[in-house]
């Protein structure tokens, strides 16, 4: 698990009963956690369900938490294990989630880092696509639909040339490449992956 100083400084913070502490740790975590509900397929109510307990539990074992800079990983597995419980009893069948350890085992480390990465991937791409201007927003939209959507058409609604729409698309990811998230996370990004590869602990260790 990543050992990420500011989770710890959040952690510790929230123990001492900082609100503002807790209210850092649920905005930089919820993104995880309902994107894990998500890949439940639980239904919104019940992923909001999952969500709040998932908190609750979490504000009862903070102070047990014997390493803050695991707080991810933790939020991982109590959030699958409370998706699992979820939908268990959706189907009237035995919490078999119960009998889990209440530790986080080795082998899920990556994959709760994965998971973390990808959460904080998709938070910084959408602050970055936030700030983007409105046409550009529209534009993007339009190019990543569901099916996908000729550009006849997205040259249509949007009252643009056809030939027009893969240099604006060009200059709208070169915003997005530039904005000060993706640009942070992609440092964050470099610098583990630096300390991974010269074998050195992250937090800044001597």
């Amino acid at each position: 698990m990543r050992d990420d100083p500011s989770v710890t400084d959040l952690v510790t913070r929230a123990r001492n009963g900082d609100p503002q502490a807790w209210g850092g740790l649920v905005e930089r975590y919820a993104p995880l956690i309902w994107s894990i509900c998500r890949r439940y397929r639980l239904s919104d109510a019940d992923a909001e369900d999952a969500g709040q307990t998932v908190w609750l539990r979490l504000m009862d074992h903070l102070d047990n938490l014997r390493e803050p800079a695991a707080l991810p990983g933790w939020l991982v597995t109590t959030t699958r294990r409370e998706c699992f419980r979820v939908q268990h009893i959706a189907c009237r069948q035995p919490a078999e989630w119960q009998v889990l350890d209440e530790n986080i085992p080795d082998e899920q480390t990556p994959t709760a880092d994965h998971e973390l990465l990808v959460a904080e991937r998709n938070t910084a791409l959408r602050e970055a696509f936030a700030r983007l201007p409105p046409d550009s927003q529209r534009l993007l939209a339009l190019l990543i639909a569901d099916p996908p959507m000729p550009y006849a058409e997205i040259s249509a609604r949007l009252g643009i040339s056809v030939g027009s729409i893969g240099p604006s698309r060009g200059r709208c990811l070169d915003k997005l490449r530039r904005d000060s998230a993706i640009a942070a996370l992609a440092n964050a990004e470099t610098t583990s992956a630096t300390a991974k590869i010269n074998g050195q602990p992250m937090g800044g260790g001597s």
